[in-house]
């Protein structure tokens, strides 16, 4: 992730919405016999710009999700929405994952798939075109899709990182 673009947000009074983006039942093989795990990755979003994401992994599956959930609270970014879509298409890649974003008209909706569309809707993202390419390992598609998301700028810091009016950016 680009180190400085990273927007830490803290979890003091927010509203915040946990998905669970998917759950694994993990084997230990011993000369005991099998003992199982449970690993659980969150997605905790207001649905107004903030989105974080968590593992945790626990006996239960209620506290894998319970520990996912306090470890998403304590990564939250905040991530730009214009208009209920982002300003630009993005690409990014994490892994073997690589995800595409692109800005849709009003009332398109989420057309993206499963660990995806999780992250996009907990960041309030309402109208969107996405696409995961190569692997659909859920960890990486997350992560991926976050770094997609903070690399994304709107046209305010674009118009102070170059030192113009805003009307600028946009006219060329």
């Amino acid at each position: 992730m680009p180190s400085t673009n990273i927007r830490k947000v803290k979890t003091t009074d927010l509203d915040l919405k946990d998905r669970l983006v998917a759950i694994q039942r993990v084997t230990k093989v011993t000369k005991g016999g099998r003992h199982f795990s449970f690993a659980a990755i969150v997605v905790v979003g207001d649905e107004n710009g903030i989105v974080g994401y968590g593992l945790g992994k626990a006996g239960e599956v209620t506290s894998a999700i319970a520990k996912g959930v306090e470890d998403a609270k304590k990564n939250l970014v905040k991530v730009p929405v214009y208009k209920g879509t982002i300003p630009h298409e993005q690409e990014s890649k994490f892994g073997g994952a690589q995800v595409f974003i692109k800005p849709a008209a009003p009332g398109t909706g989420v057309k993206a798939g499963g660990a995806m569309r999780a992250v996009l809707e907990s960041a309030g993202i309402h109208d969107v075109l996405a696409k995961s390419k190569g692997s659909s390992n859920p960890h990486n598609l997350v992560k991926a899709t976050v770094t997609a998301l903070l690399e994304l700028r709107d046209a305010y810091t674009v118009a102070q990182l170059r030192g113009i009016p805003i009307k600028k950016v946009f006219n060329g």
